[in-house]
Formats: C-alpha cells, structure tokens, sequence
C-alpha cells in the first residue's frame, strides 16, 4: 500500500500527518516549531516524526502535499520584500484605485506610456529604451517586480516585453498581472502582482525547504501544494504564483474540516498563531469568493475559499489601552514569538531581563519586549535600518538594539521586512499562567504577564492587580474578539452589515438581554474549531454563541490532512468580442484572432482555451483529466433583433493528483 504525507506549515507550528492511499485513515501525526530561520528544520522534525509515529518508510510515500500560512500571514502583518511597480498605459489617478498606494508603501513605481484599448488595439508604443535605463538602476533596490499594463488582459505583448527586458537585465524575478487574472480592472490586477512579487522569495524558501527534506530523508513522490480555492498545484507552478498560496491553510483547513467531520452546514473556525479564519460549509463544500481573496485588507484577483482572515491568534500581540480611564486590552493583528517560547531556548537572557524590568517600578516603554533577528541581509534598506539590523546578532531586549527614540520607527520597518521578529506577551503566555499550556517556559510568561500588570491607564491605576488576573483577562479578550469574528461571518452570509455585531442592540441580545425586551442572539449552525489551541479557547466561545462547537480528534492537523485530500484544477479564460458589424475577435492565449461569424470565434476560443487549461492542468500536476466549459454570451435587443456585445467562457480542466507509481 502506498501512503500521502500531509505538512502545512503555520506561523508557530508545522504540522505533519500520514493517511492512507484511499485517504481514509490517519495513520500517524506530529507536531514541530515552524522554524523561520531554516524552514526545512521544522518541517523535516514534524515529517520524521510523523513517518514514524505511522510506522512506516519514507520510500513508501506517494505522494507529498503541502499547505501553508505563511503568504497569508506576511500580508496580514504587512511583510514582504521591496518591489518596483512597472506600470504601463495607466494615469497617476489609478495607483489610488483598488488600494494599490497602500499596498506599494512607498515602494518604486516607474510609469510608462504604452497598454492597450478594450479591442486589444495598441494605444502607445511601450518605450523600452527608458524602461531598460530604470529597471537597471532599480534592481539592486528591490527584490522583484511587478508588471501591469492596460487592458492586458486583452493584449498582453506590453506586459510579456517589459518582463522579458526586466529579467535580462535585472535577474530579478519578474510578475505581470495577465498571469494571475483574466479578469478587468487594471489597478486590482496591480495590486495583485505586486502582493506576489512580495512573496516570491518566501514561498520559494519554503518549497525549497520541504523539498530538500523530502529528498534527503529518501522520499521520491513528488510535492503539491494547496492553492486559495483548495485545488492542488505543482511546486514549479507555485514558485511562479505563489500569490495563489494566500488563504492556502485556511482552504486546506475548510477541506480537512469536511473529512474530518463529514459536517454538512457549519461555520468552520481555524485559530494559528496569527490569524483566525472564518469560513462557511454549506451542504457540504465551502464557498468560493468570486469577488477575490480578500486578506490583510486588500482584495486580490485570487480565487480563493470565501475566507474571513482575522489577525488573531494565539501569538498574537497583547496591546494594554491606556488611553482614558478604563483600561483594556486589544489582540493583534501582528503576530509575536511569545516570552515562554523564547525562553525555551535562550532562558538566560529572557530571566536576567524580566528581573531586572521586575526590580524597579518605573516602567520602561520596551519593557517585556525583545528582538530576535532572521536574516542578515542589508539590501534595499536604509543607513539607518542598516544600523539598527547590525546590532542584532542575536535574541535581545528590543531597548538594547536601539541607540536612540529616533530607531523605534526603523525597528518598525525592518519587522514589516521579516527581518526581524519582535517577541512580548500573547495570549499564548497567558494559557501557560493559567495552567492551560504547558509546552513552553511558564515562569516566564508569569514574569512577563505581570510586569505588563503594572502598566497604568489613563486614571493612573494598573491595568490589572497581578499577572494572573491580566492573563484572564486576556484570554477573555480572545474569546471576545472570536465571537465577533464569527459573527461577522454570520452577518455577511445573512446579508446584514457585519458592522451591526458591535450595535448596542446585538450586544445585548449576545448577552440573553431579558427585561421589556427579551433579545437573544445565537447561531443556528455549528462551530468546528480547528487548531491545537482550539479546545482550550473555543468552549467559552460556544458558550457565548449558543451553539454546539464540535472539536474533532484531529483538529490540530486538520491544515496537513486538508493538504492530501483535494484535487489539482486549473482554469483558462477568454473573450470574443465584437469591434464592429461581422468582426468577432477571439483573445487566444496566442493573440488576436478575427472571424466573421460569431460561433466560429466562440468554437476557435474555446478548443484554444481547453488545450490551454490541460496543459496547465497537467503542468499541475493531474492526471485523468476532466475538461468542462461554460460559455457567458452577453447580448442586447435592438429593434427585436439581439445583438452581440461580448462573450467569455471559461474552460475548467481537473483531475486527481499524480502520484509516484511504484512507491
């Protein structure tokens, strides 16, 4: 019998699990640090681990498959490398559209006359002499670029021309927006190539990591990983999209979750370390947003699962509200290394430093915090962020890497580069001081916990007596701000403004408000709880909500057992259009094409796009394939007669995963 190996890899733990060839048993599973310094560290623990707890040889492995968090989480937190947006044929009216100034954040943009009409007809020459002149000073500032041209969709030969001179002269990895869209709207399809040329180097350190495990521990099938919508693809085609990984662990997720239960109508609530996402099985398959994946407050181009991605985890961090006289707390959306988890491995300093903060009672404004750094690599920043990186060699309190008030902001900036990590209090440190979890240092996080106790509001009394009663509270902040994550969902599925789950009215009814009015408020579907800490926080969480929370056997690897159960699907899409009476152009994945009868154009467009889906598919990964089209004609009447406007089909090639035969 052969065997799937399942590995997602989340922002704390990478998960491995090991199921059968009919994929209907877990036959072993295990659990490892994700580390961020050499991802294939982490990764190689948790599938060793996972291999033997089956008993099993790795040679007997047939397939490998993997899903992750990470691309999801950098854009949560806002992470990624420096880009350059090449934008082509566009007004500087549109880098304001679809939020793309947000999400360039000051990186380059460099604006070239050129794109083309809604007919694909050029507009402007591309001026290559000046791009080739730019791009060369540009390409030691950034680690890719993105490309985006007007109406490219239509015509891409800007976009594939400006690609090709920016690799020859660069080197750098280069996304154009045709190849991740087919769809409208050139500034969203922006906005989306440059999130993916943020995240090329990471996706590909990951795929590199868990490939040369995979090879060095005697595993020869070869590695998948879980797109946005749930559908697999090869670990080749990732490398070049590796935006279609966002939401790749929630969807993996979403999957495991259905297997694992066999629920038919649930919301399906994933907790991490950094993100909570929400997603909803309705008659037993989740939903697909056809809007786009929308993460991090930006909404993509990616098809993906229909997925409520929250910054809130069980690393996330705790931020004391100081301001006015009621204290508070607030978790997320960024992720930290938690205090007990640091000082698993660097004890001493993490001790030493609590003690000192413990010993004086004026409270310093770093206090509790360090810094940990995860890469060395000085390109792209400034002098002062080069300084500032210089001096962390190793884990620190974060006061002691600064020289200056004026470093706080390039501190700042080198987190949202992944070069550094920040670690402090999360509600991980207060699951430990509560007894809830003991992986890690708990008399650590009972330091720290209480030295963020004597933080003072704004009517000048501590934010909470001790460590212990801080911790609860913290925990019941993360209970509160889960509630509100499923309960926007709830809302947006009913078509009711997610806005309304802070109303008064909705408050009180969560609270079985009982006088004049008698208000309830609960859900009338189930919550799975997915994730390891999920048993420790969600049974509050149901509670509160008046629903069964079901916490299936396997919910702490439901990601990896999602990983291995899905099927590789690819898509392609074209238009015909009608520039004039007679004329039907058909965008071919090879160019324009013009016909004089309008089926001949559809049938030319749709046996060009089927070869092209299969070949993706199999590209992919898939074998037996299964080809489907579905045409969308939009036409008008005029004077009793239709007219054509405009057609788009789209061609849909699946099939199942191939697997190594033999093993």
């Amino acid at each position: 019998m052969a065997y799937f190996l399942g590995v997602d890899t989340g922002g704390t733990y990478t998960d491995a699990v090991i199921l059968d060839e009919e994929a209907s048993k877990v036959l072993g599973k295990a659990k490892s640090l994700t580390t961020r310094h050499d991802l294939a560290e982490g990764i190689g623990l948790a599938v060793d681990a996972a291999l033997a707890s089956a008993g099993i040889a790795p040679g007997e492995v047939s397939m490998v498959s993997l899903s992750t968090t990470l691309a999801t989480n950098a854009l949560v937190e806002g992470q990624g490398g420096r880009v350059a947006l090449i934008f082509i044929g566009f007004d500087a009216d549109d880098l304001g559209r679809s939020g793309l100034t947000e999400a360039l954040k000051g990186d380059p943009v460099l604006q070239l006359a050129g794109g083309h009409s809604h007919a694909g007809t050029e507009l402007a020459p591309l001026d290559l002499a000046t791009l080739e002149t730019q791009v060369a000073a540009l390409g030691p500032e950034v680690m890719g670029f993105a490309v985006a041209a007007r109406f490219a969709t239509r015509n891409t030969d800007h976009e594939i021309a400006a690609r090709d001179l920016i690799r020859r002269v660069t080197g750098r990895p280069v996304t154009c927006s045709h190849e991740l869209s087919a769809k409208l709207n050139g500034p969203k399809r922006a906005l989306t190539a440059v999130l993916n040329a943020r995240l090329i180097g990471m996706i590909d350190r990951l795929v590199s990591a868990c490939e040369r495990h995979i090879a060095s521990a005697g595993i020869t099938a070869p590695l998948m990983v879980v797109r946005g919508d749930g559908a697999l693809i090869s670990a080749a085609q990732v490398r070049e999209r590796p935006i279609e990984t966002i939401l790749s662990g929630p969807a993996a997720s979403i999957v495991g979750a259905r297997w694992l239960t066999q629920a038919q109508d649930a919301l399906v609530s994933d907790i991490g370390g950094t993100t909570t996402d929400v997603a909803l099985l309705r008659n037993g398959l989740p939903e697909i947003d056809p809007e786009g994946a929308r993460v991090g407050g930006f909404r993509t181009m990616v098809e993906a699962v229909a997925m409520r991605t929250t910054g809130l985890g069980g690393d996330s961090e705790v931020h004391p509200i100081t301001e006015g006289l009621q204290a508070g707390l607030r978790l997320g959306p960024r992720r930290l290394i938690p205090v007990s988890l640091l000082a698993t491995t660097h004890g001493a300093m993490v001790h030493a430093a609590l003690d000192r903060w413990l010993s004086t009672d004026t409270a310093g404004e770093f206090d509790g915090r360090f810094v940990i750094p995860m890469s060395t690599s000085t390109e792209g920043l400034t002098p002062r962020e080069a300084a500032v990186l210089s001096r962390i060699t190793q884990p620190m309190p974060q006061a002691q890497a600064l020289s200056s008030r004026l470093e706080a902001a390039a501190m700042e900036r080198l987190v949202a580069r992944g070069l550094v990590m920040l670690s402090g209090v999360t509600p991980s440190d207060a699951s430990h001081v509560l007894g809830r979890l003991d992986a890690w240092d708990a008399t650590a996080a009972e330091k720290a916990l209480r030295l963020l106790a004597r933080r003072r509001g704004g009517s000048g009394d501590r934010i909470a007596a001790d460590g212990a009663t801080l911790a609860q509270a913290v925990i019941d902040q993360l209970t509160a701000q889960t509630v509100d994550c499923l309960l926007e969902a709830a809302f947006g599925e009913d078509g009711l403004p997610e806005t309304a789950v802070t109303h008064p009215l909705a408050r009180a009814a969560l609270k079985g408000h009982k006088g004049v009015l008698d208000l309830r408020l609960s859900l009338s579907v189930p919550v799975i709880g997915l994730g390891a800490s999920a048993p420790s926080y969600y049974g509050a969480v149901g509670d509160v909500l008046g629903c069964p929370m079901i916490l299936p056997e396997h919910a702490g690897v439901a990601n990896a057992i999602g990983a291995v159960v899905g099927q590789v699907s690819q898509k392609a899409q074209g238009i015909v259009t009608s520039p004039g009476e007679g004329r039907f152009v058909a965008h071919l994945p090879s160019g324009l094409s013009v016909f004089h009868d309008r089926d001949t154009a559809l049938d030319a467009l749709e046996t060009a796009l089927r070869a092209e889906a299969a070949t993706r598919a199999r590209a992919a990964g898939a074998e037996d394939l299964r080809v489907t089209a579905q045409r969308d004609i939009r036409e008008a009447v005029v004077e009793g007669h239709p007219m054509f406007i405009e057609a788009a089909i789209t061609v849909t090639a699946s099939g199942r995963p191939r697997v190594a035969h033999g093993a």
